[in-house]
């Protein structure tokens, strides 16, 4: 399955996740947290082409008060054991290890997926706070691909939210304590949206 983006006019089925350096911008949340913003950092559409259709993507039921619901968007996460399913993920994590290794004080080292297939498809507000993010400040970075959609954040216990707009190729890192002291979201889009695909870069132990 495929979707027609405009991708950069000089990229091909290889990527290329050069240096992040300057070109990378960063907000100051509260309490310690703080997310960094790359617009357009992959600019390959075949990437996208390639996870939809070279995934193995699986559908989640979740429970939710007395019933069991599927889970509105397709999942595929993959531990630090198991090969990724293409090679520009790799890429991507040796580029982020690079920009943020000093920082973090260690590699990224899972890869979780998500395929939002249309508007209808979104995820709850939440933290990735289960396993060592729950006390330890780290990182998440997320590669988004595909179609436009917005990632909302908010304090834990409430607050203004903030609202980024990730179009195909732009990269969020969310640092610091933001996983246990924000939430963030994709909520679902009344508009007519093509697919999507979110690449989340995590650290050992974090979930």
């Amino acid at each position: 399955m495929s979707v027609e983006l405009q991708g950069s006019l000089f990229t091909d089925a290889a990527e290329d996740f050069g240096p992040l350096g300057s070109s990378v911008t960063r907000r100051t949340l509260t309490r310690g947290a703080w997310v960094d913003v790359r617009p357009g950092w992959a600019g390959s559409v075949d990437l996208f082409d390639r996870l939809v259709d070279g995934v193995d993507w699986r559908a989640e039921r979740r429970q939710m008060y007395d019933r069991v619901v599927d889970v509105p968007r397709l999942v595929r996460f993959y531990s630090e054991s198991e090969p990724w399913p293409e090679p520009a993920m790799s890429e991507a994590k040796s580029a982020l290890d690079t920009h943020y290794r000093s920082e973090l004080g260690e590699p990224f080292a899972t890869a979780g997926l998500c395929y939002y297939r249309d508007g209808s498809d979104s995820v709850a507000w939440h933290g990735d706070n289960i396993g060592r993010s729950a006390v330890e400040d780290t990182m998440v970075a997320i590669l988004s691909l595909g179609a436009t959609r917005q990632l909302m954040l908010r304090p834990r216990g409430g607050g203004a939210s903030l609202k980024f707009t990730l179009g195909h190729g732009d990269l969020i890192v969310m640092g610091g304590s933001c996983q246990r002291t924000w939430e963030h979201a994709v909520p679902k889009s009344t508009r007519a949206t093509g697919p999507r695909v979110s690449v989340q870069f995590r650290p050992r132990g974090v979930r």
